[in-house]
C-alpha cells in the first residue's frame, strides 16, 4: 500500500514522503479500514508517540495522521460490533501507524458507524475536533443550559465544534479569536465575538466556563474571568492559574465510540457542521503540514479516488 511516512525527527516535514509499506496486520479486536479520507494534527511530528512505541523503541518509518473515515475490509480475531463493508470513522491510537495511508489497522472500539449520507471528507474532520469539544465541554467542564462559556480559537477545528455544541446545549457562547475569524464564529452560533487582536479578555465579564485551545498568555488571563465555582479547561497546556473556588484542568482527547455516534447523529441531522478547509491528495500531505498552509477549518487528505504512485 501507499502511505506518508515519517523517517527523521530532526528533518521535520522534510522527512515526510510518499512510500510503499506492507499491508497492515489486523491484531485481535482490530479492523482494517480502507481509508477514504484522513485528518492530521500539524504538531504530531513533535509527539514522542510518532517516533517511539510505548516501550520507548524506535518505530520509524511511522505513518502520521490519526483521524479517518473509510470502509471496513477485514476483521481481526475476536472483533465484534462492526462488519466487512461497513462505513466507519474514528480515531487511531497515538502510538500506532496512522491514517495517511491507503489502509490502516484500528481498534474496533475506536470507530463508530458512519451514516450512508455523510461524505467521508466531512466525517474525517470530526473525530479529534468533535470529541475534544464534546469531552471538554460536557465531561470535564460539565456545561449546562443557561451558563456562559468563553471559547478561544472559536473558528479553528476544535473551537468551531465547541461553539456549535455549546450553542445546541443552551449555553450563551462567547467566541474569541483573530479579526478574520469573526464572521465564521458568529455564523456557527457564537452570541458575541471577542477580537483578540484589538480587544481585551476582561471585556467579556465573568463566565462559567472557559474552553481554551490557544494556551500561553491567553490561557493565563482566562483564569480571572471564571466566576467562583467555574471551570477552566484547556487542550493547549496545563493551566498555571486556577479560578477562585473553581477547577482548572488540561486533557488529551480519548477515543470514544459512544461520543463519535452522538456526533454522527448531529452531523447527519444538520445540527453540527465541521469546518473543512483545504482538501489535499495523499501526495500533497507532506506540504500540508507546513505552518504557512494553515487555513480556516481543518485540512483533510483525500486518500482513495486518486491515481498516484510512490514517486508522487
Amino acid at each position: 500500500m501507499l502511505a506518508i511516512t515519517a523517517r527523521d525527527r530532526a528533518a521535520g516535514i522534510n522527512g515526510l514522503s510518499l512510500a510503499e509499506l506492507p499491508y497492515p496486520h489486523a491484531a485481535e479486536n482490530d479492523v482494517i479500514v480502507q481509508v477514504q479520507a484522513a485528518g492530521f494534527t500539524r504538531g504530531e511530528l513533535d509527539w514522542p508517540s510518532t517516533w517511539s512505541d510505548r516501550a520507548g523503541r524506535d518505530r520509524t518509518p511511522s505513518v502520521p495522521g490519526h483521524e479517518l473515515s473509510g470502509v471496513v475490509v477485514e476483521l481481526g480475531f475476536g472483533t465484534t460490533g462492526l462488519t466487512i463493508g461497513q462505513r466507519v470513522f474514528g480515531l487511531i491510537d497515538w502510538a500506532r501507524d496512522g491514517s495517511l495511508a491507503e489502509y490502516a489497522a484500528v481498534e474496533a472500539r475506536n470507530l463508530a458507524p458512519l451514516p450512508a449520507d455523510v461524505d467521508h471528507t466531512v466525517a474525517a474532520a470530526l473525530p479529534i475536533s468533535g470529541l475534544t469539544a464534546w469531552q471538554g465541554l460536557f465531561e470535564h467542564a460539565r456545561l449546562k443550559a443557561g451558563q456562559t462559556v468563553l471559547i478561544t480559537g472559536a473558528a479553528g477545528g476544535v473551537g468551531s465544534m465547541a461553539v456549535q455544541l455549546a450553542r445546541e446545549a443552551g449555553a450563551r457562547v462567547i467566541g474569541a479569536g483573530r479579526s478574520a475569524d469573526r464572521e465564521t464564529a458568529i455564523g456557527l452560533g457564537a452570541d458575541i465575538f471577542l477580537d483578540l487582536e484589538i480587544e481585551q479578555l476582561y471585556d467579556v465579564g465573568e463566565v462559567d466556563v472557559v474552553f481554551d485551545v490557544i494556551g500561553g498568555e491567553i490561557l493565563d488571563r482566562s483564569a480571572s474571568l471564571v466566576r467562583a465555582g467555574g471551570t477552566l479547561v484547556s487542550v493547549a497546556a496545563p493551566p498555571r492559574l486556577r479560578p477562585k473556588d473553581g477547577r482548572a484542568l488540561f486533557f488529551v482527547v480519548e477515543p470514544d465510540r459512544a461520543g463519535l455516534a452522538a456526533l454522527a447523529r448531529r452531523l447527519r441531522d444538520g445540527r453540527l457542521t465541521p469546518v473543512v478547509g483545504a482538501v489535499r491528495t495523499l501526495p500533497e500531505a507532506p506540504g500540508a503540514f507546513a505552518p504557512d498552509q494553515r487555513t480556516t477549518g481543518k485540512t483533510i487528505i483525500r486518500v482513495m479516488g486518486t491515481t498516484y504512485d510512490a514517486d508522487g
